[in-house]
């Protein structure tokens, strides 16, 4: 991974864009989305950015660029000029000043660089292939906004309006992730077009009893990921812990749950003095175990197993 994923808060931040053009529009209008203070250093700007400099969006500053436009006081810097020496030298005048700097379309000189963009109001979906293939980026990003559900928005609005209020019903985190889970589960709730059904299913869920205990479940790995059946991700994503073989390929170890502990094991021994620990905290615990190994079939015991797909 060459990129560290990251989302950046700009609002009421100052941001150098060095060009008035074409490419320079596309940024600003998204770093003013983002709430961001633009400056833009440029002889001319193009129509749209002039429109913004009236509103009183952005500061034009009329003039060819030198280096003493570069200050301290910017959290970013962005050269879209069509001139690569101009842009290059904007690159060393940021870099000097540790500021981070995007030469739009020229990779070696990008401290950073800005992924396709999905957006259902407050979610965002991010997804880049670090330079290597924007044709395929956009490609994903089309599959994508076909198969996301367009009331996503309506949802996280939901949700983040009850952040305060649910804390007064359930006292700690592990309960309320439990109860948003089963919230969002819900198929009422995934099909709802208001705010009122929403409410509904919220306050039905309330009376529901939660369960706190934990369940192992045993997935069995393979060499192709994409065999996985959907209910193992289901509780690849809802679990605690995840135990997983030293051979294990981290292709599916990263399909678990991001926040969930993670622990590797090399023996039956190591993992049933593990699982007693686990299952004394009532965890929910996922283990990856290959598909060729028996070795673990006592402990398996009555336990859930979930086998990968034969492929053909």
């Amino acid at each position: 991974m060459r990129y560290f994923p990251l989302f950046l808060d700009l609002l009421n931040k100052a941001v150098l864009v060095v060009g008035g053009g074409e490419v320079a529009c596309r940024k600003i209008e998204t770093l003013l989305r983002a709430g961001a203070y633009v400056t833009v250093v440029s002889p001319q700007i193009a129509s749209p950015i002039q429109v913004w400099v009236e509103q009183g969006r952005c500061q034009w500053v009329k003039n060819f660029y030198s280096s003493q436009f570069v200050t301290k006081d910017y959290r970013q810097v962005w050269a879209t000029t069509d001139n690569p020496e101009l842009n290059h030298q904007v690159y060393r005048d940021a870099t000097a000043a540790g500021i981070l700097v995007n030469v739009v379309d020229d990779q070696p000189y990008c401290d950073f660089i800005t992924p396709s963009i999905l957006e259902r109001g407050r979610i965002q979906i991010a997804i880049s292939s670090g330079g290597a293939s924007p044709v395929l980026i956009r490609n994903v990003r089309e599959t994508l906004e076909a198969v996301l559900p367009q009331n996503l928005a309506l949802l996280a609005d939901f949700g983040a309006s009850k952040r305060n209020s649910i804390k007064e019903y359930l006292p700690t985190v592990d309960l309320r992730r439990k109860f948003w889970e089963h919230f969002f589960a819900q198929n009422a709730v995934k099909n709802a077009t208001s705010r009122e059904t929403l409410e509904k299913c919220y306050r039905a869920a309330l009376t529901e009893e939660i369960n706190e205990r934990g369940e192992v479940v045993w997935i069995e790995y393979g060499a192709d990921v994409e065999l996985l059946p959907l209910k193992a991700l289901r509780y690849m994503q809802q679990a605690e812990l995840v135990l997983f073989e030293q051979a294990c390929p981290y292709d599916y170890v990263d399909l678990c749950r991001r926040d969930a502990e993670r622990e590797s094991f090399n023996h039956p021994g190591q993992l049933s003095k593990r699982l007693v620990v686990a299952k004394q905290a009532q965890q929910s615990v996922v283990i990856l175990v290959s598909a060729d190994k028996h070795e673990y079939l006592l402990l398996q015991g009555q336990e859930r197993v979930l086998k990968q797909a034969r492929e053909g």
